[in-house]
């Protein structure tokens, strides 16, 4: 599983003109399934996201997680995160989890992100999404479980 996280100051998801999931500041967090997740890795994920310290302390160190800032949590599903680019001008997308198990999946991660936290919005699991983000910093992360 592979999550790229980003810190925003403002992120929304719409599909077909209607926003679905929206959050002041906070992390957007782009999340790719894999054939062996389950929902374990989900789980760990979720932790991980929720305690990750990306924003700053009242030195101006990155010290503080977005529980602690009381900001939202933005997840949407993005398989292409799973996609092998090391060979070839076009990715291969065999690395990510088949549609069916990925939605189930994903479904019991929010689930489980809303029973943790709750500040969880989503995006639309299949959909074809407009992602609009401001990006606070930049600061973007590559998170992984295994």
């Amino acid at each position: 599983m592979k999550a790229l996280i980003q810190r925003v100051s403002a992120a929304s998801v719409t599909v077909d003109g209607q926003i679905v999931g929206e959050i002041e500041q906070g992390i957007l967090a782009y999340i790719g399934l894999g054939p062996e997740d389950d929902i374990e890795t989900a789980q760990k994920m979720v932790d991980k996201i929720l305690t990750y310290r990306i924003f700053d302390n009242e030195a101006g160190k990155l010290d503080k997680n977005v529980q602690q800032v009381e900001g939202g949590l933005l997840l949407v599903s993005q398989f292409t995160l799973m996609a092998k680019t090391d060979k070839g001008r076009r990715p291969d997308f065999g690395g990510a989890m088949a549609p069916a198990q990925a939605s189930e999946l994903f479904e019991q991660m929010v689930a489980y992100a809303k029973q943790q936290y709750s500040k969880v919005e989503t995006g639309e699991f299949g959909a074809n999404m407009l992602v609009k983000a401001d990006n606070d910093g930049p600061l973007n992360f590559i998170l992984e479980i295994d």
